[in-house]
């Protein structure tokens, strides 16, 4: 299915030609119909499917063809993290770059100016705010946000927002919203609480399944049972083994990464870090920089598993085991997005291979045990029974106007 076929108006499908997507994938051609015809929806789609697109072209579509008030915030997207929120903004300014559409993310971190900028916009009047929850309550507890005449709202990786603890937040940000309005709720998994949620805002809504959550079978997944020290020495030896093109290390500590940036540097790696202690300036042009190619290797905390768009990342190593098996799936899902094919490589310490186990058994299958070299000595055998487990942890300014 082309997106033609779905009737867009013209201004909408140039900037869609334009940023050279042609076919619909499978969530976009489930999903944009209902959302014309002005249905809620519910949507539990793995990560890589293309639903930033299934909820943006037919949100811009109905601002372009329907009335609305250009003096208030016609559609609100309210995400987990800044970085994503960067990432939405960046593909609804390309996709509606032919249209008048207008739009400004609102993101903790930045300067005064940044703050006044966003006033500005949530003042005056935006067609779509995509936005953090808590630096929108930080706007909303001034009183100057314009929400009454809110047609749109749309929560995206809504299970990550439940996760990092935004439940309240977003029941307030909610409280300021008018009752008649499209909902459109994304989230890559549907745990209880989520479903909570669902029946508080939505209204007789469409559920749409895209796959279970697990990984795409292009995905080559390998584990190396070994000790810690043994870690970054792996690291550096996989990178030298083979050239690849872009490479995503997560980690579960910012220790972590700053100490295996710190070695791949000295290894003469092109190579970048990205935590919670960089500036949001310095964050923002890393991530430009892996983007376009021009860095080689990042080395990320969590914060980059979920929502970060990027083609073509040719292998993704787990230097730690993730906390769950949700969380490794969407670790691997960075590679083999499209029609490409990618590896992701875990790293298993004594302490992590019981929490290794669960995530396999999430999977419905062992992950091949890759041999880790002679030279390095030995390693531990794989015996996640009886492994000494890790502490328990629960598994589970101006808006944009072309």
């Amino acid at each position: 299915m082309t997106f033609k076929d779905f009737g867009f108006d013209e201004r909408l499908l140039e900037g869609i030609e334009a940023m050279g997507y042609t076919n619909a994938t499978p969530v976009q051609e489930q999903v944009i119909p209902p959302i014309l015809a002005g249905r809620d929806i519910i949507a539990s789609a793995q990560t890589g499917t293309g639903k930033t697109a299934a909820f943006l072209l037919p949100v811009v579509n109905k601002l372009l063809t329907e009335p609305h008030d250009e003096k208030h915030i016609n559609a609100l997207i309210i995400v987990p993290t800044r970085e994503l929120a960067i990432q939405i903004a960046q593909t609804l300014e390309g996709l509606s770059y032919f249209t008048s559409v207008s739009s400004i993310p609102v993101y903790g971190g930045g300067d005064g100016a940044l703050f006044t900028a966003e006033k500005k916009a949530l003042s005056s009047g935006a067609d779509v705010v995509i936005c953090t929850p808590g630096r929108m309550i930080a706007h909303l507890n001034m009183g100057y946000v314009k929400l009454q005449g809110l047609k749109y709202l749309i929560l995206d990786e809504a299970d990550r927002m439940l996760d990092m603890g935004f439940n309240d937040d977003i029941t307030k940000i909610i409280s300021f919203l008018p009752k008649h309005r499209q909902n459109l709720l994304f989230s890559a998994t549907m745990p209880v609480k989520m479903r909570e949620l669902a029946r508080k805002i939505l209204h007789n809504p469409l559920e749409i399944n895209i796959a279970i959550s697990k990984p795409p079978e292009k995905i080559v997944q390998e584990a190396f049972v070994v000790y810690e020290p043994q870690k970054i020495p792996l690291v550096k030896f996989i990178l030298q083994q083979k050239e690849f093109g872009s490479v995503l290390v997560f980690c579960s500590k910012k220790q972590n990464v700053k100490a295996l940036s710190r070695e791949l540097k000295r290894a003469k790696f092109s190579i970048e870090e990205i935590h919670s202690d960089l500036l949001q300036e310095q964050r923002e042009q890393v991530l430009i920089d892996f983007k376009n190619k021009r860095l080689k290797i990042l080395v990320a905390t969590d914060l980059l598993s979920r929502g970060i768009d990027i083609e073509d990342i040719d292998l993704v190593i787990n230097y730690d085991v993730p906390n769950d098996g949700e969380d490794y799936v969407h670790r691997i899902g960075r590679t083999a997005r499209a029609a490409s094919e990618g590896t992701a490589y875990t790293f298993i310490t004594e302490k992590e291979q019981q929490k290794f186990a669960r995530i396999e058994k999430l999977l419905g299958h062992e992950v091949t045990k890759a041999k880790v070299p002679e030279q390095f000595g030995a390693t531990p055998e794989y015996s996640p029974r009886t492994a000494k487990p890790e502490q328990r942890r629960r598994f589970s300014g101006k808006p944009n106007r072309r």
